[in-house]
């Protein structure tokens, strides 16, 4: 009599394991379920294109992409190939181009993601500039753009490689090096 309720008394562990299992699963699969509704994009704009004026009516920011998809739980939005533009009066604007993107719900955040691309092209007394790097981060208000990862500027001959940046691309222009700074110049 002992082994059979040693039996009993395990097959209803066993039991009781495997509901307590298949409850976790339907709970689990339930709370993915909702997350998944509650982070569904409402709409998407294809070859969507905004533009910020200042207050006096000048042009200060363009934001463009392949496709843009807003989230109303947090009024964010992804972007495919981005493409911001940032304009400075009397100097050639600054032209980023990454993989993907994301909004903040605010505007005060952008995220470009994957391989990134800055350009601003050459004009009398200004030097072209390009810049290679992964995953920065804009403050588009402030004209201010990091990234923690590797960076590569070249400009004319000069090359400059580091890791980490921080970059002011209002006047007056600043970029800062983190870490690894290594610099090659051609002497004229």
């Amino acid at each position: 009599m002992p082994d059979r309720r040693r039996v009993v008394i395990g097959s209803l562990f066993i039991l009781l394991a495997a509901g307590s299992s298949l409850l976790l699963q339907m709970t689990g699969e339930g709370e993915i379920e909702k997350i998944e509704a509650e982070h569904t994009p409402d709409y998407y704009v294809e070859d969507f294109s905004i533009t910020t004026m200042g207050v006096d009516g000048k042009l200060e920011r363009t934001l463009s992409a392949e496709r843009m998809l807003h989230y109303p739980d947090d009024d964010s939005t992804e972007l495919t190939r981005p493409h911001l533009v940032i304009y400075e009066e009397g100097a050639p604007p600054w032209k980023i181009k990454s993989e993907r993107g994301w909004v903040s719900g605010d505007g005060q955040l952008v995220l470009l993601n994957g391989a990134v691309e800055i350009d601003r092209a050459a004009a009398p007394g200004i030097r072209p500039v390009h810049i290679d790097t992964h995953n920065l981060r804009v403050r588009p208000k402030e004209n201010y753009a990091e990234t923690d990862e590797k960076v590569k500027i070249r400009s004319l001959g000069d090359v400059q490689r580091s890791v980490g940046m921080q970059a002011w691309l209002g006047e007056p222009i600043r970029i800062k090096f983190l870490s690894k700074v290594r610099g090659h110049y051609e002497i004229n």
